[in-house]
């Protein structure tokens, strides 16, 4: 069936200019047919009021916590999430229960998220098997089952020239490795950011564990030629680091989350676990920092880190709790609200950092409004301001330290292959032709 989005309004990325245009597509290819204006009959007509048409959005980092945690989040919940938070493609993180660490595994992940037909799940396997930092995975065949990158997100290979060894494989197969950085014999038992420990009495988790382990994986990446995608940075010095790699010729990308770049630590005035995540929230100036590193390229892409627990295991206290917040469907309104709508950065980069550049960093299609792309589209309303209200999430996460913000630029339409997968009524509407 061909589908056509009328009234839609385009953006030119380079210039950022905006205007009126038309997008035909097929449900059946899942491809964009062509994009103007008085484009061919449809079968069916979506209509629009001027709202932003904008390429699906892409997140490098999620969660959805199936096999094994299906109680926190599973395949069809969090690619719901996904698709309400304007998301067409996420990479799924391997820290599950069996972690992904085979290619049986992988190959489930991706026929589960086919048979959801909502967004497109991009798994990430293991970088060593059961995440335990010893024996490496078969990275080769990892790919061949739909790895578009390797990690063992939630832990850090403490063993560097097991992780030496990682990137020399790495390199070979063409897959980056996305690191959760942290130095344990540095961390160790710590749950929150230094001067928040000290209020709460508990131990504290310095920035230097972070910044150690990118000091030591840039020097790998550099001696091995492997692509090093730096999870979560969250301090001052990472960023710097992150920039001298870049100065050096290292292949290097980094992401940032919007709770890295909105909150710090001295939000933390109460034993509450929705503002425990790792890396932890750290000082306004180091959230500076991240800012800067964001706006000026250094940190190349937006990522959500949806990390969704129950709500029985985040009331435990920040001591015992897990870490982690859900983010997928409030990622864009809060960069919208806090970053474009204030003039700190244009929509044309928000765009790219969050569509365009992630398709780019792990050679994923998508990304772009033209001809022949995958008719991967988010819909945004730019003037209507909605609070973010945990008990309407898609997800089953409700841990999100952003309830009660009042936010604009809200996902109102999310189309996937060709395929409305999330519509915010009565935004939008549609007919047949």
């Amino acid at each position: 069936m061909r589908v056509r989005i009328d009234g839609g309004t385009l953006l030119e990325p380079i210039l950022n200019k905006r205007y009126q245009a038309s997008v035909l597509m097929d449900d059946q290819t899942g491809l964009i047919l062509s994009v103007g204006t008085d484009l061919p009959e449809a079968d069916y007509v979506i209509a629009l009021n001027g709202e932003l048409l904008l390429p699906g959005l892409v997140d490098l980092h999620v969660h959805l916590r199936e096999p094994g945690f299906e109680a926190k989040e599973t395949i069809a919940t969090g690619a719901a999430a996904a698709a309400a938070g304007g998301f067409t493609q996420v990479a799924c993180m391997p820290n599950t229960n069996p972690p992904l660490d085979s290619p049986q595994l992988l190959e489930w992940v991706v026929k589960a998220s086919e048979d959801v037909g909502l967004t497109r799940v991009r798994p990430i396997a293991c970088i060593t098997m059961g995440q335990a930092g010893e024996v490496l995975t078969d990275f080769a065949a990892l790919q061949a089952a739909g790895a578009v990158a390797l990690s063992d997100d939630g832990k850090g290979v403490q063993h560097g020239g097991r992780m030496r060894e990682a990137f020399e494989r790495a390199a070979a197969v063409g897959l980056p490795i996305a690191i959760h950085a942290e130095d344990e014999t540095i961390s160790g038992a710590g749950v929150l950011h230094s001067s928040a420990a000290r209020r709460l009495g508990l131990t504290d988790i310095p920035p230097e564990a972070e910044s150690a382990m990118i000091a030591r994986d840039i020097l790998l990446a550099e001696q091995t030629g492997a692509h090093l995608h730096v999870c979560h940075v969250s301090v001052e010095s990472a960023v710097s680091l992150v920039r001298w790699a870049k100065s050096r010729g290292v292949r290097i990308s980094a992401e940032v989350t919007p709770h890295h770049l909105l909150l710090t630590e001295a939000v933390i005035d109460r034993d509450d676990a929705v503002f425990k995540v790792n890396p932890p929230l750290r000082t306004e100036a180091d959230r500076l920092a991240c800012i800067e590193g964001f706006l000026d390229g250094t940190l190349d892409v937006l990522a959500t880190d949806h990390a969704p627990h129950t709500a029985a295991e985040k009331s435990q206290g920040v001591a015992a709790a897990p870490f982690g917040m859900v983010g997928l469907e409030t990622a864009f309104a809060l960069m919208y609200t806090h970053f474009v709508a204030t003039g700190r950065m244009t929509l044309s980069d928000l765009v790219h950092r969050a569509s365009t550049a992630p398709t780019s960093l792990f050679q994923l299609n998508g990304g772009v409004i033209v001809p022949g792309a995958p008719a991967d589209l988010t819909v945004i309303d730019e003037k209507t301001e909605r609070l973010v209200t945990p008990d309407e999430f898609a997800s089953k996460g409700r841990n999100t330290p952003f309830a009660g913000w009042r936010l604009v630029g809200w996902p109102v339409l999310t189309v996937c292959a060709g395929k409305v997968v999330y519509q915010r009524q009565p935004t939008v509407g549609g007919n047949n032709a």
